[in-house]
């Protein structure tokens, strides 16, 4: 059993909970209500369950006034998560639109659109903490993590709640599972296939209580009310008075190595970042500014250049004849066709790093990354008229914070602004217009999040020398690359590394058994070439002593203030406690062992 956040509280056989494991005979009081649990069997508890909630949602009649309506523009994870949250939470109380340009109408359901029909799908694996997956609708966990989809490859930390573990899964894998259940609300998700317009579907807008913008880091509508929201401070990530981007190489790749082995090597260096599941996955490395000039194709036909993998990112496939093609322009990969090219090289070095044979190298994608400070996320977009309620706009996700994604957190960092926002709406909604102060505790868990996810992307940016000079780390390849050459001291330089991989590794063996001994590591090392090895040595190792520490707790805003203190079973409610509903209150058997009956 779970409580949402209820005014009234639960209590479990007399004492308060937020969450309790239910023993046969607990009596569960919530308001002035009293309920017995019973144990049962398996299918008197799945039909009981059943039974009960149709019952709870025929009982509950809405009137149109009191409906919260909600539009999301772009269906990505952290739209559609919204949308499936405040769907449990609100039930009939909420209607939501939402608008994706990446879908297209199939019979009577939504989908994605098909490489053929101009949407590469994102295939990178991202790694999803317990924080954030165990605060997504039940059936949403049960779908997202069967089997096959999903692994645990790095060790437990500060976002790792109730004993689980983080998760890898592939970002398309997430899209699919959830859009597939967004097409099962239709009664009140209504899915639209289409990029969301502001100046068209300004009116609509205007008579919407929500707008939540969950586009991405180039978010056109973010850009439209940016009088609103406000602009953007490059300042602060910035050396020098110049604005700090990196370029990645993104490779897809499947590694022989082991899940320990990969994050040991990952951890142990800054230029080459593996997160896969099992094995498959992008090898993403970290460019200077000489190396991004070299990430162009080619149009072999008309023998002219373009930057589509630079600059759209396009994505270039593996063909049967080696070559990595752009589909969407015809183009191939310049550095791979050029035998002298010192990139390809480099790229050829990082595969050997991570235990991949060029034939398992598939396709090759490019990312631009860099940050900027937002000095808000909530914004009154259209005030109340007489026939329109005020209008409250919200950034999520990247339109937000878009995030260095080096250290991670991108996608959880977003899960959690839609976490934190279904919480606040379903919180703050009583029929009536919204007010500023209903977003104190959003605006401030939107802060949070800024602040720490920024704060450590910013430490995978820059490295710090023993003089105090910071310096972006890509300046530090640079240095490992001029000086790998022939007269460095490859011998040298392996025990530096072997070093470096002894302490992680005594470090991690704890929480991550299985990692490789000290031959092991010797011979993988000893098949790289001198200017690798330099360069990974330089590059410097993460630096997870800084960027440890306390993570971001959104649960903190919604406990108890103590003027919600628990009504006494059988104490009358005030007037004010009469009007809230106690749908933020669930009872969850995890797996059916009972029943629920009135007491």
């Amino acid at each position: 059993m779970h409580d949402r956040g209820s005014r009234n509280g639960t209590l479990v056989n007399g004492d308060r909970v937020t969450s309790h494991v239910l023993q046969s005979d607990d009596l569960i009081t919530i308001g002035d209500e009293t309920f017995c649990f019973e144990a049962a069997g398996e299918m008197e508890t799945i039909m009981d369950a059943l039974v009960l909630q149709s019952f709870i949602r025929s009982a509950v009649r809405v009137e149109p006034e009191s409906v919260l309506h909600v539009t999301i523009s772009g269906g990505g994870p952290v739209g559609l998560s919204l949308a499936l949250l405040l769907e449990q939470l609100m039930g009939q109380r909420v209607a939501i639109t939402l608008y994706d340009g990446r879908w297209t109408q199939d019979g009577s359901r939504i989908i994605w659109k098909s490489q053929a029909q101009g949407n590469v799908r994102r295939q990178q694996v991202v790694t999803i903490q317990s924080r954030q997956y165990l605060n997504l609708p039940e059936e949403a966990q049960e779908r997202l993590f069967r089997k096959e989809s999903y692994s645990e490859m790095w060790p437990t930390g500060p976002d790792s709640i109730r004993g689980f573990s983080p998760r890898n899964i592939r970002i398309a894998s997430v899209e699919d599972t959830l859009l597939e259940l967004a097409n099962e609300k239709s009664g009140r998700i209504q899915l639209i296939p289409a990029n969301f317009d502001p100046i068209e579907h300004h009116e609509t807008v205007a008579k919407d209580h929500v707008l939540a913008i969950c586009e991405g880091g180039r978010s056109r509508t973010r850009e439209y009310f940016t009088d609103k929201f406000g602009t953007a401070d490059k300042s602060i990530y910035s050396l020098d008075g110049q604005h700090i981007q990196d370029v990645v190489l993104g490779l897809r790749v499947k590694s022989d190595l082991s899940d320990p082995m990969t994050i040991l090597l990952t951890v142990a260096q800054n230029r080459f970042l593996l997160n896969a599941l099992r094995g498959e996955g992008f090898l993403n490395m970290r460019l200077t500014d000489a190396e991004a000039k070299e990430v162009i194709g080619i149009d072999p036909i008309r023998h002219v250049f373009e930057e589509c993998i630079a600059s759209r990112p396009c994505l270039m496939s593996r063909t049967e004849h080696g070559e990595f093609h752009c589909s969407t322009h015809s183009t191939l990969f310049l550095p791979a066709l050029v035998k002298s090219s010192a990139l390809w090289k480099r790229v050829q070095e990082g595969l050997v790093l991570f235990g991949v044979t060029e034939d398992n190298l598939s396709a090759v994608q490019s990312f631009r990354l860099d940050m900027v400070q937002r000095p808000r996320f909530t914004a009154q977009l259209y005030s109340a008229t007489s026939s329109t309620p005020g209008t409250y706009g919200f950034l999520l996700g990247d339109a937000a914070n878009a995030i260095h994604f080096w250290p991670g957190r991108g996608l959880n960092s977003g899960l959690a602004s839609a976490i934190s926002l279904a919480r606040s709406l379903n919180r703050g909604w009583r029929g009536r217009p919204f007010r500023d102060a209903d977003f104190i505790r959003h605006e401030a868990a939107m802060s949070m999040l800024q602040y720490r996810h920024k704060s450590r992307a910013w430490k995978a940016m820059v490295t710090t020398d023993e003089h105090g000079v910071t310096c972006a780390i890509k300046e530090k390849i640079v240095q490992g690359i001029e000086e790998g050459g022939a007269d460095s001291d490859r011998d040298a330089d392996i025990d530096a590394l072997m070093e470096q991989l002894r302490q992680i590794r005594s470090r991690l063996s704890p929480r991550i058994p299985g990692m490789p001994d000290d031959e092991t590591l010797l011979e993988h090392l000893r098949k790289l070439k001198s200017e690798t090895l330099r360069t990974l040595l330089v590059s410097g190792v993460w630096d997870t002593l800084i960027v440890g520490g306390e993570e971001v707790d959104i649960d903190i805003f919604d406990r108890q203030d103590p003027s919600d203190a628990p009504v006494a079973s059988g104490t009358p409610r005030s007037a004010k406690q009469a009007e809230e509903p106690y749908e933020h209150t669930k009872l969850v058997s995890r797996k059916p062992t009972g029943s629920i009956s009135s007491g």
